[in-house]
């Protein structure tokens, strides 16, 4: 007895009559193998169309390695699209690094010498994820190399720094992406849009905070990220240009800032070793400076009108990771907080008695969700941000659109946090001036 399968997944035996007359025409072995090949070579001359992007990243820690997993994720997460990235080099140190590189990532090869890496023919976009002292040294050389630079932030440690990369990357005319990570969470995209779109009204005010307990505990290691002349400025190069990031692709330019800072902890064990952030001395173990701020805090006003607060630690107990933002306005009101980052509280002013702010889960309603995961309140992660982003950047280079945040984006950061600076020594209200505006 012979059987075939049928579309709706009902079988018919094609010795009974009755039933084939009742069952649609079959789909023979041959109709089968036709239909496959037709969508392999579909899918095989939409491979042919886009475009290759041989990418090198520069520094396997942990932004490196979440960038690695990104590009390895971004052709199952977004079908359609216009590039086909290949890890191509990793560049690092650390042997191990290297070894893993093109064990688990699947690189094409892993060198020591980021130089290298960058000059490498195969090579058209490079991600810098190395410590931060690095970040100026390899955008310089990436941008006379001629190739696409994404850099995490804070793209230099102090201001001047990050001039002298826009500068490097308008000279050489390459495309440039920042890593400012959380404004790519659907949410806070869902967010811009319920700005945009007028339904809080006028914006009045913004409240910005990052407090994290990374540097928290006295006995903490100094390492590099506390050394001015490594890391740059403390948690307002670190992590104050995430809050201020955010303030302005939601409200708009800052235009005059007024702050102050503090180091909480002024003196750590000194590592007797290569150190991890998160190493741990004794109470016992000489110890020495730490040279930048723990803690920062910022009056602002914004060019819209709108006046805003920011505070920023990485020594408060008590956060985790609360990047957080609350945006009011004359019609209703937002916020968001990433400890619980697939949640955005909404109020509206209407006039019921049940009125009051109430939570919108995360959803494949919202912009790029679907992409992960369907439904509704099925949440997403960091690392998902980080594929949007990446995605984003990717998409074009190969189109040849606009991308943003872009370096210039970044100059825009730190002409806020020069002004905070500026304001550091004249304890007085500071204009923030576009660091860019001579390049």
């Amino acid at each position: 007895m012979f059987v075939d399968w049928w579309p709706e997944g009902r079988f018919c035996t094609l010795q009974i009559p009755i039933l084939l007359e009742r069952c649609p025409a079959p789909q023979t072995w041959f109709t089968k193998r036709s239909q496959i090949a037709t969508a392999q070579n579909r899918k095989r001359k939409t491979r042919q169309m886009n475009k290759r992007i041989g990418i090198a990243v520069l520094g396997l820690g942990w932004m490196g390695e979440a960038h690695s997993r990104s590009v390895l994720r971004i052709p199952s997460l977004f079908p359609k699209r216009s590039f086909d990235p290949k890890l191509v080099v990793c560049a690092d140190t650390e042997p191990s690094r290297r070894e893993r590189a093109v064990s688990d990532f699947g690189f094409e090869r892993a060198v020591e010498d980021w130089r290298e890496a960058i000059n490498s023919d195969d090579v058209d976009a490079v991600w810098v994820t190395a410590p931060n002292m690095l970040h100026v040294p390899m955008i310089e050389a990436a941008a006379a190399a001629g190739k696409a630079i994404f850099s995490e932030k804070p793209i230099g440690g102090k201001p001047e720094q990050t001039v002298a990369a826009l500068a490097a990357a308008k000279k050489a005319g390459v495309v440039t992406g920042v890593g400012y990570n959380y404004i790519w969470a659907p949410l806070v995209i869902h967010a811009k849009n319920l700005i945009d779109s007028g339904a809080l009204g006028e914006i009045t005010h913004y409240r910005g905070r990052f407090l994290s307990m990374y540097g928290s505990d006295e006995l903490g290691l100094l390492t590099w990220r506390f050394i001015m002349d490594q890391a740059g400025y403390g948690v307002t190069s670190d992590i104050l240009s995430h809050s201020v990031s955010m303030a302005q692709y939601l409200i708009g330019d800052i235009t005059e800032v007024i702050g102050m800072k503090n180091t909480t902890i002024p003196k750590r064990p000194i590592p007797t070793g290569a150190a991890g952030h998160y190493g741990r001395g004794k109470p016992e173990d000489p110890k020495g400076n730490v040279e930048n701020e723990d803690f920062a805090s910022m009056l602002c006003t914004f060019k819209n009108g709108a006046t805003g607060t920011f505070e920023v630690s990485r020594t408060m107990v008590g956060p985790e990771s609360q990047n957080a933002f609350e945006v009011y306005g004359t019609k209703g009101a937002i916020s968001w907080n990433l400890e619980k980052l697939n949640e955005l509280q909404y109020y509206e002013l209407i006039e019921d008695k049940n009125s009051g702010y109430k939570t919108i889960y995360g959803g494949d309603r919202f912009p790029f969700h679907a992409n992960f995961v369907p439904g509704q309140a099925n949440a997403v992660g960091l690392e998902d941000f980080v594929a949007i982003e990446d995605y984003s950047f990717l998409e074009s280079l190969a189109t040849g659109k606009p991308f943003s945040p872009s370096f210039k984006e970044a100059v825009d950061v730190v002409s806020v946090q020069q002004a905070l600076i500026n304001s550091w020594e004249s304890r007085s209200w500071e204009k923030v001036h576009d660091l860019g505006s001579a390049i």
